[in-house]
């Protein structure tokens, strides 16, 4: 008897929830900054530290954690890395001051690490070809959807009970998560009991060599991963796109209150705008690389053309954003720069996975994420001291369009086809 419905499609929406939760736990603590704020009198130099304290371990783990992946699965990987991020996100209600603050946020960057380069690994394994960009688009959508959750749940949360109490939730969201995905998950189609033959002929057509179990996946060195053009110049753009996302995500809802003068209540409720924008953004640009691609049968052009003119819209408007006096004009403008933004992200996921063999996809996208989330060390705190040296958030919203210029343009200048991997594939 057949399986009426594929189950990488079950295994899609773990990964889409897990990505909204990962989303709702990282955006809480920029929604809660405020209260925060009051209780223990930061300054912006130390609320920059706290916001780029979370990249220390976050970096690190995103290449850990798909390295991880390629070794022992994504069942394994996610399942650890959820329940240990829920844990330290819980742990956040116990923090007591700047210190205890900024180390429990180290930690839970740890746990939160592995979780996008892992979901694309498990990703490449459970989808084929022609599905891939689209996959990869609708899970990375849980993204900003869970960061325009995170507006209105933290918000009336800690206006109605504190701001501890919304991530003792937030902790409980992720641990019901992690059980449900291990017993629900695997980390491949052939280790799961629910696929069909048809399901796995699908999903094993038009690659270089089926789907295997991870137990049976070839090793590859890992410098001979990471050292490879594509992924290196594919991590640095990626590191220019987060630095504008990590810029907007950490410090937006201070600026507008601190600088545009709206009140928490509307600020929950205005933040959440870019990100449900970028959620269509996020699926909407999976669609549309799977659409060039099938018209134009040229896989690398339908991810290149997609990411650099996207990409190259939003630095725009970013860029004119810190212009802007009407909050209005401020929330239009920031709301179309993340919706472009979005759009463009499902191109890089695509372009690691046609970058390098199947059982390396882990490695290089973590090593990828890994990079590019140096931004995420870099931006809280170097517009913190910017804001605080200059007394406005102008300078700030002008140098992240920069680097997002910069990024569209190294992408279109130097990521070429794979060549010469065949002798990896069989490393």
């Amino acid at each position: 008897m057949k399986n009426k419905k594929p189950v990488r499609w079950a295994i899609l929406a773990m990964l889409f929830t897990a990505m909204v939760i990962n989303y709702v736990d990282r955006a809480a603590l920029s929604i809660a900054m405020p209260f925060i704020t009051q209780d223990y009198h930061l300054t912006p130099s130390e609320k920059g530290l706290i916001f780029s304290s979370f990249f220390f371990g976050y970096a690190l783990f995103c290449f850990v954690g798909g390295y991880l992946s390629d070794r022992f699965g994504p069942k394994r990987v996610l399942t650890a890395s959820m329940s240990f991020w829920s844990v330290l996100c819980g742990c956040t209600a116990l923090a007591f001051n700047f210190w205890s603050l900024l180390i429990v946020r180290a930690l839970f960057g740890v746990g939160e690490g592995p979780v996008s380069s892992t979901a694309n690994k498990a990703i490449n394994s459970w989808f084929p070809i022609t599905e891939r960009a689209r996959a990869v688009g609708i899970a990375q959508a849980g993204g900003p959807l869970g960061g325009a959750l995170a507006g209105p749940i933290v918000g009336f949360l800690a206006l109605w009970l504190g701001w501890r109490v919304a991530f003792v939730v937030i902790a409980v969201m992720g641990l019901v998560w992690a059980i449900a995905w291990f017993r629900v998950g695997a980390s491949t189609p052939r280790e799961h009991p629910a696929v069909q033959p048809e399901e796995l002929a699908a999903i094993d057509a038009g690659r270089e060599q089926p789907v295997l179990a991870t137990d049976a996946a070839p090793r590859t060195p890992v410098l001979q991963i990471i050292l490879q053009r594509s992924v290196l110049v594919t991590g640095i753009s990626l590191f220019c796109y987060n630095y504008i996302l990590y810029f907007f995500m950490t410090w937006f809802p201070s600026y507008l209150i601190d600088a545009k003068g709206i009140d928490l209540k509307a600020m929950s409720i205005v933040t959440a705008l870019p990100w449900l924008v970028g959620t269509v953004g996020f699926v909407a640009g999976g669609v549309l690389i799977d659409w060039v691609f099938k018209r134009t049968g040229r896989r690398l052009f339908s991810r290149k053309v997609v990411l650099v003119s996207c990409l190259l819209i939003a630095a725009a408007c970013i860029g004119i954003t810190g212009q802007l006096d009407s909050v209005t004009a401020v929330v239009a403008v920031m709301t179309a720069a993340i919706g472009f933004l979005m759009l463009s992200a499902p191109a890089y996921w695509s372009l690691i996975q046609d970058a390098v063999p199947d059982h390396q996809v882990g490695t290089a996208g973590g090593f990828m994420h890994g990079l590019a989330n140096l931004s995420g060390i870099i931006a809280p705190t170097l517009t913190g001291v910017i804001i605080q040296s200059t007394g406005t958030f102008a300078s700030g919203f002008a140098l992240a369009g920069v680097l997002g210029i910069i990024g569209a343009l190294i992408v279109a200048l130097f990521v070429g086809p794979r060549k010469a991997n065949a002798a990896l594939a069989t490393a």
